[in-house]
């Protein structure tokens, strides 16, 4: 009777039961929540499904010498991981949304593009606020209440204040190639950050909307945009390529390959691997880094004020970057004729929420004006959103060292 009561104890210590603490059940929680939010309210399912799936496999705690989460060396999870960490599947990620992307409406406007470098003030106003963040819980005495509660003080450096700020670009794969190189051990509270605050686009963006601009900028309307010729559609993602790499060398895997995958798709000779890069590459892309990156989040490693702090401030980012983006069109608007004025409802697109803003500025356009159409002039700061949000992460990795 005893060996069959010591083997069943033995049993129990091997079990997640056993070592399952406060902080996974509130992570399992919030992974449950994730699934919820995905399936019955349909919000971005392809990102958060995953993602929440991975909280939940992160989450299941397991004897000591059993190697099955994304920190365990040798383990399964942590190979797949290693995609993340070393920045291997955000690159895919932007080569199929290179080969799904249509240009034409960003080439037939280009003053638009300036909408979406507008919008990438939120990454740089977010680098510097966290920055100042720990000298800022010095002066009030948290850093050092934190350190006494058996937690880090919460004293960003370069490099992770440079990974928070790209929040602000609402770009899920920018945050993580950055937050990889620079600040790996942040990449599960960012990468949640930045894809929950994707998912609440329409939330968060249509009231800034309303505050910033008044009913009669709201119902502008806007000239259809000009027929682009399949020459120029070639000849952008070559020239876009060679202009914002020698601006920013350090955003080349990025903006290279969402140009290669672009003129894959233009050029008309590749067809099947355009198709293979926006359907195949990215759903399996898509899959992996939404599970790996939900698993990295592990109640030990993301449970704690960083945490809580870098959503506060991915928010403030979103909020600044919107704002940026929508003021910006004001501002253009004042140097305009009537006639050729902005709707400045499509500066909210400046983000690169690709294409959830910029059907939040459509939506908001019918709402005043049911015969207003505002989605294919929002899709040219929103794509040009994608391609600032690289620009921003290169100078960051050129200018601060990792």
């Amino acid at each position: 009777m005893q060996l069959i009561l010591d083997g069943f104890l033995q049993f129990w210590q091997t079990t997640g039961f056993h070592h399952l603490s406060f902080g996974n059940i509130l992570m399992l929680l919030i992974g449950i929540t994730f699934i919820y939010l995905a399936i019955a309210k349909g919000w971005e399912p392809l990102l958060l499904l995953p993602i929440g799936f991975g909280i939940l496999l992160g989450n299941i705690p397991s004897a000591a010498g059993i190697k099955i989460g994304v920190y365990d060396d040798g383990s399964v999870m942590n190979y797949l991981y290693y995609g993340v960490l070393k920045g291997i599947y955000p690159p895919l990620i932007f080569f199929g949304i290179g080969a799904m992307t249509d240009f034409s409406y960003m080439i037939s406007n280009p003053k638009l593009i300036l909408l979406g470098g507008a919008a990438q003030i939120g990454i740089f106003a977010a680098f510097l606020i966290s920055l100042a963040m720990g000298g800022v819980f010095d002066a009030t005495g948290l850093n050092a209440w934190f350190v006494s509660m058996g937690w880090e003080s919460v004293a960003f450096n370069l490099q992770e204040a440079a990974s928070i700020g790209i929040i602000g670009g609402a770009d899920g794969p920018t945050s993580i190639f950055i937050s990889g190189l620079m600040a790996p051990h942040l990449i599960g509270a960012i990468a949640i950050a930045a894809y929950s605050y994707m998912a609440l686009v329409p939330v968060i963006q249509q009231p800034i909307i309303y505050a910033l601009t008044s009913k009669k900028e709201r119902l502008i309307r806007m000239k259809p945009p000009r027929k682009v010729s399949k020459r120029e559609k070639v000849f952008f993602p070559v020239v876009a390529f060679l202009l914002c790499t020698m601006i920013a060398p350090g955003g080349l895997p990025l903006i290279g390959m969402l140009m290669a995958g672009n003129i894959m798709k233009e050029s008309g000779v590749t067809d099947r691997l355009a198709k293979t890069a926006s359907n195949a590459l990215i759903d399996i892309t898509t899959i992996l880094i939404g599970l790996t990156v939900g698993a990295s989040t592990a109640a030990a490693h993301f449970l704690n004020p960083k945490s809580v702090v870098i959503f506060i401030l991915g928010a403030l980012s979103f909020v600044i970057a919107t704002t940026g983006g929508v003021l910006f069109a004001k501002f253009m608007n004042l140097f305009l004729k009537d006639g050729n004025k902005i709707n400045p409802i499509i500066g909210c697109a400046g983000v690169s929420a690709v294409p959830d803003s910029a059907r939040v500025a459509q939506h908001v356009g019918r709402h005043e004006d049911p015969e207003n159409h505002l989605l294919m002039h929002a899709m040219a700061p929103n794509v040009a959103g994608v391609i600032g949000s690289a620009i921003a992460a290169g100078i960051l990795l050129g200018l601060i060292p990792f």
